[in-house]
């Protein structure tokens, strides 16, 4: 069942990201190819007016493919065409990509279109699925609440008491940053290596400020602030429901900055990073955890993880790497400011590369959850 779950959440954030490539596409007049959802073989497909909207085997991705894309039609190169037929795409694509009418109007293929449009048919599969995490928020938050920033617990023992901090103290900022979420102070808490945090909290309605040493656990290994609990759940009116799941949506982009960060500064390991596999893996545990409580609440945490998912997804895609919606908006970018583009053909390549270097680094994930599962 879980495994089921995960592919539907899956299902629902992929389609959400290429629907926003796709909506925006028809809104500048490109033409979408193939809309897909998965990799890999084809087991369902149809065509509607200029698109083929496909269903592939593995659920890994999906695509949004435009005609024209980067020199090279790679929705008929996904299809597994002889040399003929690949000839002849080629030609009609290079002549759609020079072809206009005799009123001026473009082809409809990628590279015709304002480069403005571009980048926006770009920068809209991830902002799709921030608007996908904000909905997905809006549901939860207005379902039970949000962990508002406030103390449940302060150790007797620990830093944090040591610096004046008190049970029911409310946390609005730390090291100068807006606290909204109890869960901001726990990540804070759980990257911090020894240094002092200054913190500007709430208590009787006055404002104060202290500065939190962090205590060294050696059991743990790691820095704590002597905080226990998680926070206070607190239900809102409509636009209280609607700020607050914007904090919910901000909360996961910046922990998916951070946690990519550390990954590069090597502060995180392979065991620490999760593909589909994993990630099937963490869904069936959370329904069988969430199973005793009834379906509502395996509804809620199921939700709670398209976000999380939904989010990092958003953030994934905007990292500048060949292949992926920021690599793309790179070279959309430069072509804005140089006023003309850099040739399809090489663009093309630099992306097959990135393509490449992704599907060996979904190999080695693949293999990686494998090894934890067995």
């Amino acid at each position: 069942m879980g495994i089921l779950l995960f592919i539907l959440i899956f299902c629902v954030v992929v389609i959400a990201h290429e629907f926003g490539h796709f909506i925006i596409a028809k809104m500048n007049g490109i033409h979408v190819v193939e809309f897909s959802v998965g990799m890999g073989p084809c087991i369902f497909s149809f065509t509607k007016g200029e698109t083929k909207y496909a269903v592939r085997l593995l659920p890994i991705g999906g695509a949004c493919m435009f005609e024209g894309e980067d020199g090279l039609n790679l929705a008929q190169e996904s299809e597994e065409k002889d040399k003929e037929e690949a000839s002849e795409t080629e030609k009609i694509k290079t002549e759609d990509m020079v072809h206009t009418t005799e009123l001026g109007k473009k082809s409809g293929a990628f590279p015709d279109a304002p480069v403005f449009a571009r980048i926006a048919t770009v920068v809209a599969g991830p902002f799709f699925n921030f608007i996908l995490a904000f909905l997905f928020s809006a549901i939860i938050v207005g379902s039970y609440g949000a962990d508002t920033p406030v103390i449940q617990k302060v150790l007797e023992d620990g830093a944090a008491y040591q610096a004046g901090l008190r049970d029911g103290d409310r946390v609005l900022e730390m090291n100068g940053n807006a606290i909204h979420l109890y869960r901001e102070i726990s990540f804070m808490s759980m990257l911090n290596k020894g240094e002092d945090v200054s913190v500007t909290y709430e208590r009787d309605g006055k404002t104060h400020e202290t500065v939190v040493s962090p205590i060294y656990d050696d059991e743990a290994g790691r820095y704590y602030m002597g905080l226990s609990g998680s926070g206070v759940y607190q239900k809102f009116d409509f636009l209280g429901t609607l700020k607050y799941s914007a904090y919910e949506v901000g909360y996961w982009i910046e922990t998916t900055f951070k946690s990519l960060q550390m990954l590069v500064q090597g502060q995180v390991g392979k065991d620490d990073v999760a593909g589909p596999v994993g990630m099937a893996q963490t869904v069936n545990n959370i329904y069988e955890q969430s199973k005793p409580d009834g379906a509502y609440y395996v509804w809620l945490n199921m939700l709670n993880f398209a976000i999380l998912l939904s989010a990092n997804l958003g953030v994934l895609n905007l990292i500048p790497f060949p292949a992926l919606d920021g690599g793309r908006l790179v070279f959309l970018l430069v072509e804005a400011v140089r006023g003309k583009p850099i040739p399809p053909e090489k663009e093309g390549i630099v992306h097959m590369i990135g393509m490449v270097l992704l599907m060996a680094l979904m190999v080695f994930v693949l293999f990686n959850d494998l090894g934890r599962l067995f």
